[in-house]
């Protein structure tokens, strides 16, 4: 099977909401196996007849002549929405343009984005990119496009109006907690996302992964050889920066943990039925030639960012900080629809090397880090999967209460809270990446200091 998992929020230019996907086609039925036929036929008909009689009477009686191919194409997204957040229906332009999207290059704001109360809320905006540059910041909400509200319209619908012309203008209206709201001007581009960027912080090397594109596993491969022709034998330890990565390809996150994993699972899939299971298992070497790691995560860092986190985390190979995860533990498979567009549908959970499902959950921190500010925000308004409605539950049961500024865990918290910028907004200001490089200082400090 032809897996191509991703797990991403689908980007304006954009991104639906963390999500995973895989495009395979349907499977085919295996030998000896009969497919289990509906408890009741007779009730299934029946309700397909009350369908096509719904259908009939708007076709005849709506107001205005309504399309039967917008008819149908409503009805199925209606009912894909009503199963869980993730699943839903790609027309054909909509499966094209994901299609490059995993590719890493499109054209639009560079928003990944949810809907929230009627309104489209930003997850995260792309590093480098129209919205980024802009200003925007996760956890606005956009209330009107061009002057047009927004509440009425679906996620959809909202993506195609921010769509547009490459360097076409359009102004968005957004609201943010502690603001009157304000209008902002954005100027549609290209967006090339550079799914990693590497540099270095003395002796520490800082690996960005912004999303998981089909470039992310060559692109840690070069940030890796940069680190070590730059610095060689003198690289002391690496940070693996992925907070506000909404996610991407599964089969790239199962590389990039690949890339630091000797050997052991990775991540498993599990579906409804027992013999769909699939593990994915480390192969041997260390592109990190066992120096020490930090994962830095928040509540942008989803599914692909968390099993990431959740394998380095399980296999003690790294040290995860930061603040707790979005929480998307499912995967979606994209099956095409000949002549049409393709079905996006729930169709596993994914479970880290120890069995931990992470959905509606997170990835806790080992080390609890807010991002430090002069005041403190309420962690509670940052939008997880858990807010979703109609998310899947977590097969082990639901998550405990969140921690306390101050539990039992080790944290550090200065009075600060997470920030909402999609990425640091000075180094000198990024007090979470400054904790990750001063532990990583301290544990060389400690490995190489001789004995009395």
């Amino acid at each position: 099977m032809n897996h191509r998992v991703s797990v991403t929020a689908v980007l304006v230019g954009l991104m639906l909401a963390p999500l995973a996907w895989a495009q395979e086609k349907a499977p085919a039925p295996k030998p000896g196996v009969t497919a289990s036929a509906p408890t009741n036929n007779a009730d299934t008909y029946r309700l397909l007849n009350l369908f096509g009689d719904i259908f009939e009477q708007v076709r005849s009686d709506y107001v205005e002549t309504p399309s039967d191919e917008e008819l149908i194409e409503a009805a199925i997204t209606g009912m894909l929405a009503s199963l869980d957040p993730h699943s839903s229906y790609l027309n054909a332009k909509n499966f094209r343009d994901m299609q490059v999207q995993t590719r890493g290059s499109f054209g639009g704001l560079g928003l990944e984005v949810t809907m929230e109360r009627g309104l489209v809320k930003v997850v995260s905006p792309i590093d480098d990119t129209p919205a980024f540059r802009a200003g925007v910041k996760p956890g606005d909400f956009i209330t009107h496009l061009n002057g047009e509200q927004v509440m009425g319209l679906t996620l959809n619908d909202a993506v195609e109006k921010m769509r547009g012309p490459v360097g076409t203008d359009i102004k968005l209206t957004l609201r943010r907690v502690g603001r009157e709201p304000f209008d902002v001007t954005l100027t549609r581009a290209v967006v090339k996302v550079q799914s990693v960027r590497a540099r270095l912080e003395g002796n520490i090397g800082v690996l960005r992964i912004s999303s998981f594109t089909e470039q992310t596993e060559q692109g840690l491969q070069r940030g890796i050889a940069q680190l070590e022709k730059e610095l060689g034998k003198g690289l002391r330890g690496v940070v693996l920066d992925l907070r506000n990565n909404p996610g991407g390809l599964l089969d790239q996150a199962v590389a990039v943990s690949d890339a630091f994993l000797e050997k052991g699972e990775i991540v498993s899939t599990r579906s409804r039925q027992a013999e769909d299971t699939q593990r994915f298992n480390a192969k041997p070497g260390d592109l990190a030639k066992g120096l020490p790691i930090v994962v830095l995560v928040n509540g942008g860092s989803a599914s692909a960012s968390e099993i990431v986190a959740g394998a380095l985390q399980d296999h003690r190979r790294a040290i995860v900080m930061g603040t707790t995860t979005f929480g998307k533990g499912s995967v979606q498979t994209i099956r095409p629809i000949p002549g049409h567009g393709a079905v996006r549908l729930t169709t596993a959970r994914y479970f880290t090397p120890s069995g931990r499902s992470i959905q509606a959950k997170g990835i806790e921190p080992d080390l609890v880090i807010e991002q430090g500010h002069l005041e403190s925000a309420d962690q509670q308004a940052r939008r997880r999967e858990a807010d979703l409605r109609g998310a899947l539950s977590n097969p082990d049961g639901p998550a405990a209460a969140p921690a306390p500024s101050r539990g039992n865990r080790p944290q550090i918290d200065e009075s600060g809270s997470e920030s909402a910028s999609a990425k640091p907004a000075a180094e000198e200001e990024d007090y979470q990446l400054a904790r990750a490089l001063d532990l990583l200082r301290g544990i060389d400090l400690y490995s190489n200091r001789a004995p009395d």
